[in-house]
């Protein structure tokens, strides 16, 4: 049974009825950020359009990692493909139990691909995944941020079969019922990875609410921002969907 907070999310992000009637979305947007410092690569905010799946775990980036050049994420695999669909380079990506990938010091594009791939893919289509088989969702306390604002939480519990963060991610909707902030930890880069991931600036793309501003801080243990250095920073300039 779905938890009443995540169907009114899902009605104040454009409804099922009208999400049901996407296959693709695609977007032009923006991102970038220091957290990709700590595996030795380039932070600089780089300009993509993506090709999102709504029906199964997949996304196309390009140019990746350079013009001429597309990645595409798939699940558990990636691979850098020319405009001719030549494979330049391809990726299986190891996991362990909990179904966390595998974690390696120094990256090189394909790791990078597989953390934009799954990172944009999430947040495309939350809330609606949270419908698939194998979530599980409650709501928790009333949060007060440091301003007053008080936001209801939806606590959600991922499947191992989804390539995401961390198993458990915390979401926090406004009185409309639209995502103001996401907590998980990017277990990709190790349990200090601990973030409090805001979205701002939400606009309507053909019926449809997405946020196109995020940025993420880091998380203190008391659930506060630290807000002394932006992890990661992205922007959506345009949003099309594609029945």
């Amino acid at each position: 049974m779905t938890v009443p907070l995540l169907a009114e999310t899902i009605a104040a992000h454009g409804g099922l009825e009208r999400w049901e009637r996407v296959n693709h979305l695609r977007l032009r947007m923006r991102i970038g950020g220091t957290i990709l410092l700590s595996r030795l690569a380039s932070p600089r905010t780089r300009a993509f359009d993506v090709d999102i799946e709504t029906r199964r775990v997949r996304a196309t980036i390009r140019p990746f990692p350079r013009p001429g050049l597309t990645g595409v994420f798939e699940d558990g695999s990636v691979r850098i493909e020319t405009d001719s669909k030549a494979i330049m380079a391809e990726r299986r990506i190891g996991h362990g139990p909990t179904g966390a990938p595998e974690r390696s010091l120094i990256w090189d594009d394909l790791d990078v691909l597989y953390f934009f791939g799954y990172a944009i893919w999430n947040y495309s289509v939350t809330p609606y995944l949270f419908l698939w088989q194998g979530f599980d969702s409650r709501e928790g306390a009333i949060w007060r941020e440091p301003n007053g604002v008080r936001w209801r939480r939806l606590h959600v519990t991922y499947p191992t079969s989804i390539p995401t963060h961390s198993r458990q991610q915390t979401l926090y909707l406004d009185e409309r019922g639209w995502l103001q902030r996401l907590d998980y930890t990017a277990e990709i880069f190790g349990q200090f990875a601990r973030a409090a991931h805001y979205c701002s600036a939400h606009q309507v793309f053909d019926g449809l609410v997405f946020p196109t501003h995020r940025v993420v801080w880091w998380r203190r243990p008391s659930g506060r921002p630290l807000r002394v250095m932006t992890v990661m920073e992205g922007w959506v300039d345009d949003v099309t969907t594609v029945s």
